[in-house]
């Protein structure tokens, strides 16, 4: 900078610094920050010591050069004359962004041919050993204590058939993944073992005592820790186990909120997709429990939440609030930072300096002028701005919900089953109303033609009561259509409450006091 003195510049009070990060990405925390304030106007002119510090990519200069040009900003290397201004110090500039990026790839790929030599050695070349093993001089060798644990997991997988089953059962025996401490004294792993981890462990082939690379297998100097007979029995069965291939499309949309959406815990909430007829795709918000084959407690916040419909929502909102009508879910997304789902409120974070040049406490100004009642704006430290906004009205379990508890959302009706009782019903009407009928041969006048129909005219001699709760939907959840088909219905109205697990009704004081 000191060498620019001449030009009469002020040097800004911040760096940008991007120390442990390859020039060959632009996802760096120093240089994205370079470029939003050259966005903003308030750079003139970039210093760099050499020009690879930048970048070393010749794609991603010519990317940023333009942007530079786009805001009349000036690029300086202190060790190489460059003048980004004219044609002949642009071919320059290329032609050492051109080498400094062939020595990144000349590199890299004398790194990979490296690894791939000393694991066709049989060495070990990765961080984190398996569990069962230890590392020594880039060998694996075999500890005792954990290879009875790995022992165990095979063989009591191929006895439960369920991986499911067996995780609960580790969890149960407080049964732990592998504990290692890095070079750099960072502890990891000792944890419940999940869902995931066990099915990396059953299909892990260093177990046979092979070093694995890419799809490649060598004779490993460690010892296998599972006999052939038992992992090929391991393998067949979670080969049976994987799920056939539907149909579904290939590639679903991004979820606006991944990565950025939190119960009332904190708890991160991870995008998942489900699969119905015709092959459409259903994508919701889950727990981070529930997507590690866990079942969390149930919270103030459901466990699966419609990730169209939520995106939808917040997006529309943010759109009024900002006055911005025109920004679209990829350009809203980079201004959330996080969204929190709590039991009264949805909070939603929101980066002040991608919306606005203004200082934070005038966007909460703007803000508040255009929020409802129940609804407000707070200042973060870092100069983000929390919304405080109603709590967004989700899908649970396929059904309407919301926060609020003083209008509790009415029950869904079984469709199926309400539709079969006005039917049956409208049949008994119509055979009721003919003046060629007696009512005493009313149950042979017209039988029904079909086994269903006779299965349905059932229905209309069910306690009013039941009638009542089916069509309020209130009726248990082991009572549906195929259930009251299939059953024999008692004739007594007694026993069918008991069939329906609901209790006899309350009598009239009269009635009790005769």
């Amino acid at each position: 900078v000191a060498s620019q003195a001449g030009e009469g510049g002020t040097c800004l009070p911040a760096l940008y610094d991007d120390g442990g990060f390859s020039g060959g990405t632009m996802a760096r925390p120093g240089l994205e920050r370079l470029m939003a304030d050259v966005e903003r106007g308030l750079i003139d002119v970039v210093v760099v010591y050499k020009v690879d510090r930048l970048t070393r990519s010749l794609a991603d200069f010519a990317k940023i050069v333009e942007q530079f040009d786009q805001r009349s900003v000036s690029f300086v290397s202190v060790t190489q004359a460059f003048n980004t201004t004219s044609s002949m110090g642009r071919l320059t500039l290329n032609v050492l962004l051109s080498f400094a990026q062939f020595e990144r790839e000349v590199t890299g790929e004398r790194i990979r041919d490296k690894i791939a030599l000393s694991k066709q050695k049989g060495m070990w070349m990765g961080s984190v050993p398996p569990l069962g093993y230890d590392v020594r001089d880039h060998t694996l060798v075999v500890n005792e204590a954990e290879a009875r644990v790995v022992r165990h997991i095979f063989r009591r997988y191929i006895e439960l058939g369920s991986v499911h089953r067996l995780r609960d059962e580790l969890e149960a025996q407080e049964v732990l993944s592998k504990r290692w401490t890095s070079k750099a004294g960072r502890t990891l792993g000792g944890r419940v073992i999940s869902t995931r981890v066990l099915l990396d462990t059953l299909r892990n082939a260093h177990y046979r005592g092979v070093i694995v690379h890419r799809d490649q297998r060598y004779p490993g100097r460690h010892s296998a820790i599972v006999d052939e007979a038992l992992f090929e029995a391991a393998e067949t069965m979670l080969k049976s186990h994987v799920a056939k291939p539907r149909g579904c499309p290939a590639q679903l949309a991004e979820c606006m909120l991944t990565g950025k959406l939190f119960d009332a815990e904190g708890r991160p909430m991870s995008p998942s997709f489900a699969y119905g007829k015709g092959g459409k795709a259903y994508s919701y918000y889950i727990a981070l429990a529930l997507k590690q084959g866990r079942r969390p407690a149930q919270g103030p916040v459901p466990r699966r939440i419609n990730a169209p419909l939520l995106d939808r929502n917040l997006c529309e909102r943010l759109r009024q609030l900002t006055g911005r009508h025109d920004l679209g879910a990829a350009e809203l997304r980079p201004l959330i930072r996080r969204v929190e789902l709590h039991e009264r409120a949805t909070d939603v974070v929101i980066a002040a300096e991608r919306l606005t040049t203004d200082s934070p406490a005038c966007l909460i100004h703007r803000l508040k002028q255009r929020l409802v009642a129940g609804e407000k704006a707070t200042a973060e430290p870092d100069g983000a701005v929390r919304l405080g906004l109603p709590p967004v009205t989700c899908l649970r379990a396929g059904r309407p919900w919301t926060e609020d508890a003083k209008k509790p959302a009415a029950p869904p009706l079984n469709d199926g089953l309400v539709e079969a009782l006005r039917s049956s019903h409208r049949e008994l009407l119509e055979l009721k109303s003919s003046p060629l009928t007696a009512c005493r041969d009313l149950a042979e006048a017209r039988p029904p033609e079909t086994h269903h129909r006779r299965q349905l005219a059932r229905l209309p001699f069910l306690a009013p009561d039941l009638q009542a709760i089916i069509l309020e939907g209130r009726e248990p959840a082991h009572i549906n259509l195929r259930h009251l088909l299939k059953t024999e219905l008692p004739l007594a109205w007694s026993d069918q409450r008991v069939l329906f697990g609901v209790p006899e009704p309350a009598q009239p004081a009269r009635l009790r006091a005769a």
